[in-house]
């Protein structure tokens, strides 16, 4: 992830960040179909996914905890 996708993530709402983990998710899901089917081009593209939605759930958690002091 380049760190003007990082800066993005810091942005972004907790509402946003919600949607492209769950797209996110969905790609995940459709590679996984694709490695079965033994189809998938780009192996590596399933671990960078798995990254970056840690770092959506992350900055997610960090969203809710700063919400719950205030």
């Amino acid at each position: 992830m380049k760190k003007n996708q990082r800066k993005e993530i810091q942005e972004k709402t907790a509402a946003e960040l919600m949607v492209d983990s769950r797209n996110w998710r969905q790609e995940i899901f459709n590679l996984r179909l694709q490695q079965a089917s033994a189809q998938l081009e780009k192996p590596a593209r399933l671990r960078t996914l798995r990254r970056d939605i840690a770092r959506l759930e992350t900055r997610i958690s960090q969203l809710r905890n700063k919400t719950k002091a205030a």
